[in-house]
C-alpha cells in the first residue's frame, strides 16, 4: 500500500504592507511593478505622494495589499506635519514594513532617523528593499547591502529579509513578492479578483493630472501644486459605441506668480498637461475623456487647516 501523500495545499494568506522611506526612495515606481500597473504617482521630485495608495497583487496563494506612504521628512508646513501623521499612522497598522533604500545614495541622517522610528514597531517584520540597483555596479551594490545590514544591528533590531532590486528593469520585483507573501497573515483574499487599487476613481484621476503638471516645472512648484477633480460625467446625446466622459478639473496653486508657470505662454504647458494627463486616465479607465482643466489660486493653502480640508488632506 503506497503511503498517503504528505502535500497539503499551503493556507491562503492575505494583509498589508507598506514601502516607507526617505522621499524619493523608489516607493511609488515598486508599487507600480509589483501590481504590474500604474496606480501610484511617479516623478523624480521628492514628497510626490500625498495619499497612502493602496495597490493590489493577487496570487493564487496569496494576495498584497500594497500601502505606498508619503516619504518621511522634516514638515516645515502644516501638510508636512499631515503627511508624517499619515506615515506613522500606516505603519502602526500594517503586517510588514518595506524599507526602500536606494542602492546609488550612501546611507544618510534620514534613513537613521526611519530606521531608528520603525526599530520602535517591535512585532512588525521589517524587509530591506534596496531600490535601483540598475544605476550601481556590483562592487557598489555589495557595499550598500553590507550598510544596510549592519544598520539594523546597531538599531538592535534584524531585517526578515534584505533583497535588492530594479523596478525599473523588473528585477527581482518577482521575488520582492515571493519573500512578502509569507510574512502575511493567513486568511480570505480581502479585495475581489481583478481589483488593482481601492483609491476612488476620481482621486486616481486627480493624480494624474497632478503628476503630468509637476513635469518639467521649476523647483518651486511641486509641493504647491494640488487637484480637485470636480466632476466625472458621460457626455448626453453619445451612442453607446463612442461614449465620451467629461471630467472637469481645477488645478490649485498659491500665488498669483504661479499661475504663468502652470499655463505656460499662450497656454501652451496647460495644453500639454492636458495632453499628457488624459493619456494615462483614458488608460486608466478604459474609455474616452474629453479633460476641461482650470488653474485656480488658494492662496497659502499648504498652512491654512480650512484649505488643507477642502483639498482633501
Amino acid at each position: 500500500m503506497s503511503a498517503p501523500s504528505s502535500s497539503v495545499t499551503p493556507a491562503h494568506r492575505a494583509g498589508f504592507a507598506c514601502f516607507v522611506g526617505r522621499p524619493n526612495a523608489g516607493k511609488s515606481t515598486l508599487t507600480n511593478a509589483l501590481v504590474g500597473q500604474k496606480v501610484a504617482i511617479t516623478s523624480n521630485r521628492p514628497q510626490t505622494t500625498r495619499h497612502t495608495v493602496r495597490g493590489i497583487v493577487h496570487r493564487p496563494d496569496a494576495q498584497l495589499i500594497l500601502v505606498d506612504t508619503p516619504g518621511l521628512h522634516k514638515p516645515r508646513t502644516l501638510l508636512g506635519e499631515r503627511l508624517n501623521d499619515v506615515v506613522r499612522t500606516t505603519w502602526a497598522e500594517v503586517d510588514v514594513i518595506g524599507f526602500c533604500l536606494p542602492a546609488d545614495q550612501k546611507l544618510g541622517p534620514g534613513d537613521r532617523f526611519i530606521a531608528k522610528e520603525i526599530a520602535g514597531i517591535k512585532k512588525t517584520p521589517k524587509v530591506a528593499v534596496v531600490t535601483k540597483t540598475d544605476l550601481v555596479d556590483g562592487k557598489q551594490l555589495a557595499e550598500q547591502l553590507i550598510a544596510v545590514d549592519q544598520l539594523a544591528t546597531e538599531l538592535g533590531f534584524e531585517w526578515a529579509e534584505i533583497i535588492p532590486v530594479s523596478a525599473v528593469k523588473g528585477d527581482q520585483v518577482a521575488l520582492l513578492t515571493d519573500l512578502l507573501a509569507p510574512l502575511m497573515p493567513e486568511g480570505p483574499a480581502l479585495y475581489p479578483e481583478g481589483d488593482l487599487t481601492d483609491e476612488p476613481e476620481q482621486v486616481m484621476v486627480a493624480e494624474l493630472i497632478r503628476e503630468a503638471a509637476l513635469e518639467g516645472v521649476r523647483d518651486e512648484l511641486p509641493h504647491s501644486i494640488a487637484v480637485v477633480v470636480e466632476e466625472m460625467l458621460p457626455r448626453e446625446d453619445r451612442p453607446a459605441d463612442k461614449p465620451l466622459l467629461d471630467i472637469h478639473a481645477n488645478v490649485f496653486i498659491e500665488r498669483p506668480s504661479q499661475k504663468g508657470i502652470i499655463i505656460g505662454p499662450k497656454g501652451k504647458r496647460l495644453k500639454e498637461v492636458g495632453v499628457k494627463s488624459r493619456k494615462h486616465i483614458e488608460a486608466l479607465l478604459g474609455t474616452p475623456v474629453f479633460l476641461d482643466l482650470h488653474v485656480k489660486v488658494a492662496k497659502d493653502w499648504q498652512r491654512d487647516p480650512k484649505q488643507l480640508r477642502r483639498l482633501g488632506f
